[in-house]
Order: C-alpha cells, then structure tokens, then sequence
C-alpha cells in the first residue's frame, strides 16, 4: 500500500488536520486496502508503520484500527498487535448464512414497496465499466446495499451494513480461486429485472440462490472450517 499523504504536516506553514478528519482518512485507505486484496488476511498492522506512511501520528492510527476492528475487518491482540483477519470456511459460511437470512427479504420489502433501483443500475454499469479488479468489487458491493437499502426498516439496514465489510473480505479472497464473475453479474440482472417487474417473491428467491450457490462453490461442504482461502493477493477482488 503506497502512502497517500507522503510528506503531509511538513514545513512550518503547513495547516494541522483535526484528529477525527486524519481518523477517518487513515480508516477510508486501510478499509480500501483490505478489501481490495492490498493488505492480505494475516498481514501485521504495526502502528508506527502505518503512521508513518499515512504522515499522521500514532492516535488517528490506532482509532482506525479500533474501528476496523469493530467492523470484522482487524483482529487485534494484546500481546500480538493488529492484524487484517484471517478468512477462513466457518467463519465464511456464518457471516453467508446470516445474510442470506436478511438480504432477500429486505429486497422482497424494497421491491413491495415500490422503491427505486436507479441506484443498481448505476453499480452494474460501473463494474461492467471497471477498470480493474478494485473498481469492479467496490461496485458489486454497492449494487447489493442498492437492493436492501430502500427496504422500509432501518434497523435491517443496519445488520446488512455491519455485515458488508465482512462479506466483502471473505468474497475478496475467494474470487481468484472462483473466477465466476461474468455468472454472477448475469444473476444480478436477472435479480434486477424481477424486482423492477415488482416480482418481490422471485426476486428474493434468486438473491437467495445468488447468495448460495457463491458459498457452495466458494466452500464446499467437504472443507473443513478453519481452513484458510489461498491465493495472491493482488488478483483478489469482491464477489457476491
């Protein structure tokens, strides 16, 4: 990950950033890096390293990494520091089952009520239009907040939200041993097309199955939970 802010503070003109706003860039790149395959499951999250290479101090830092944290995202340890999460098929397949619980019926009530999916629309095009992996899994995760965020209850809204990030770093890791892109975008339209014909009942059964049948071929029943996805971080990009 290459420091965005290189020589940021220096020189005696230079005007400080308050502390929330250096929080929340150190927060937005690392978030970025991890799902984006720039920072690999595993890999150690040392502060003075990365305070450095942001050009901030160590308290925006170690804020960000305390958020991450409560995202799913950063595990961290007192004695062993932080670190980027390991994935792994238990871990998967709970964080999949959960959300394939809420996600089709949060759309079978976005559809119901009527609500536009401008939005989706916009998130297909732009990873049809990627210009690499990165783009293309930013898109993806945004086509599927599009279909649940007009579903009428906020608090669903909410545990789908907590449940992105998490989502997104498992599918990262999954996708260059899984390449099924062009099929999974295929599913997206045919999810899309449904739920603009208000077809509320079909279109969740095809999210469900969307959902589904990543995690049966992402993690077949035969591997073990524990066992951790492979692969080179840099082909990674987000999935379902």
């Amino acid at each position: 990950m290459k420091a965005p802010l290189s020589g940021a503070g220096a020189g005696a003109g230079a005007v400080p950033v308050p502390i929330p706003s250096r929080t929340q860039f150190v927060l937005e790149h690392l978030t970025h890096a991890i799902l984006t395959g720039g920072l690999a499951p595993g890999t150690a999250l040392v502060e003075t390293e990365l305070a450095g290479r942001f050009g901030v101090s160590k308290t925006p830092v170690r804020e960000a990494l305390k958020t991450l944290a409560g995202r799913g995202l950063v595990v961290m340890s007192e004695y062993r520091g932080a670190s980027v999460r390991t994935v792994d098929a238990g871990m998967a397949r709970a964080i999949y089952d959960v959300r394939l619980l809420l996600e089709p019926e949060a759309l079978r009530r976005t559809v119901r009520d009527g609500a536009a999916l401008a939005a989706a629309h916009t998130a297909l095009t732009a990873a049809d239009s990627a210009a690499d992996s990165a783009e293309r899994s930013l898109a993806n995760r945004d086509f599927h907040r599009a279909l649940y965020l007009p579903c009428g209850n906020p608090l669903l809204v909410v545990m789908l939200d907590d449940l992105r990030d998490q989502a997104a770093l498992v599918s990262s890791f999954v996708w260059q041993t899984v390449p099924s892109w062009e099929r999974e975008a295929e599913e997206h339209r045919l999810i899309l097309a449904a739920a603009e014909a208000g077809e509320a009942e079909r279109a969740g059964e095809l999210l469900a199955g969307h959902i589904r049948g990543f995690v049966e071929r992402a993690f077949p029943e035969g591997e073990e939970p524990g066992e951790e996805t492979g692969g080179a971080a840099g082909e990674r990009e987000v999935s379902a």
